[in-house]
């Protein structure tokens, strides 16, 4: 598997030219607050059924966009009743689902607060499974999630999922076992592109992880990559001939560099250089474009979309350690 992209010397410096909406932040304020007003219905933890005894692990159902509810996982060391804890809300890859009850502990067990979300409608293509509907239609689209609502930034498919991580941390703030000043947001591919959203929309977070970042300079992604999902859009645009500029522009409110601007939290990123599925440029746009002073990134040069795996969690758990 060859080297995929630029030149790590030419990366460490590299920002692809990304669209910025002038109604950017007005946008996803509306967003978000129409979300907020629309949440009628509490969030709801109940006892996991699971052989795991030594930790609680709760199924959790919240509301996100439109208050639609949303599904999850809560885990957290059992006996520290009184205490609060930190606390990491986690976010999947692509076409992957929250899965069934007690897969990831490792945050649990070494003393955090673990929150894993569903992504909506997704959770059939790895993994075991999703719970979340996504119960809004779009226009024609490309298989997979990209192209959904591709022509109108107000339909897109992201705009749910972003606005469902915002309104999930939220949530996580108002738990009495979570302390509010130590919340950091993670996640993989695609849950990496969620934690950046969700980091510059949700006021000031404890720290972002995002590895191998997917969702970032979109245009620019889908121009190099080798596969799926950058690729949905290049087929798109090869039958819609008359929708590029409008798609775009639509990308342009999604884009994790757009969102990286918008970041000063601490931020420990992840790349890997032989990636086909997110060219490393892309990631490093968002992170080169980061507007905190606090950023990492770790490089993983003989890698694929994989990453840095277990290597890189153990490297998150430095980077938190060292700023409690």
């Amino acid at each position: 598997m060859p080297f995929t992209d630029l030149s790590l010397d030419q990366l460490r410096s590299f920002v692809a030219p990304v669209r910025e909406p002038q109604d950017f932040d007005a946008f996803w304020t509306r967003t978000i607050e129409s979300a907020r007003a629309a949440a009628t219905a509490p969030a709801n933890r109940v006892p996991a059924a699971t052989p795991i005894t030594e930790l609680v692990v709760e199924d959790l159902t919240f509301p996100g966009f439109g208050g639609e509810p949303v599904r999850g996982w809560v885990t957290r060391p059992k006996g520290r009743d009184g205490q609060t804890l930190p606390t990491v809300v986690e976010f999947n890859g692509y076409n992957g689902g929250r899965g069934i009850v007690g897969e990831r502990v490792g945050w649990a067990l070494a003393g955090y607060v673990h929150v894993f979300m569903d992504t909506r409608g997704q959770g059939s293509g790895w993994g075991t499974g999703g719970a979340t509907p996504d119960p809004h239609g779009s226009e024609a689209s490309v298989a997979g999630w990209m192209t959904r609502g591709i022509l109108d930034p107000e339909q897109h498919y992201y705009r749910r999922v972003f606005t469902d991580a915002v309104r999930l941390v939220d949530e996580v703030r108002t738990w009495d076992f979570v302390d509010r000043t130590r919340i950091a947001l993670t996640g993989g591919s695609q849950g990496g592109g969620i934690a950046l959203a969700a980091a510059a929309l949700s006021g000031p977070v404890w720290a972002v992880m995002p590895d191998v970042a997917f969702l970032c300079a979109w245009e620019h992604g889908a121009g190099i990559a080798l596969s799926d999902p950058y690729q949905e859009l290049v087929r798109y645009l090869a039958t819609h001939r008359d929708h590029v500029e409008t798609v775009w522009n639509t990308a342009a409110y999604f884009d994790g560099v757009n969102f990286a601007k918008r970041i000063d939290v601490p931020a420990l990123f992840s790349v890997a250089l032989m990636d086909q599925i997110v060219p490393p440029s892309t990631t490093f746009s968002a992170f080169n474009s980061l507007a905190s002073t606090d950023a990492e990134i770790e490089v993983y040069p003989y890698n694929g979309h994989e990453g840095g795996q277990t290597f890189q969690w153990l490297r998150q758990t430095e980077f938190l350690a060292a700023r409690r």
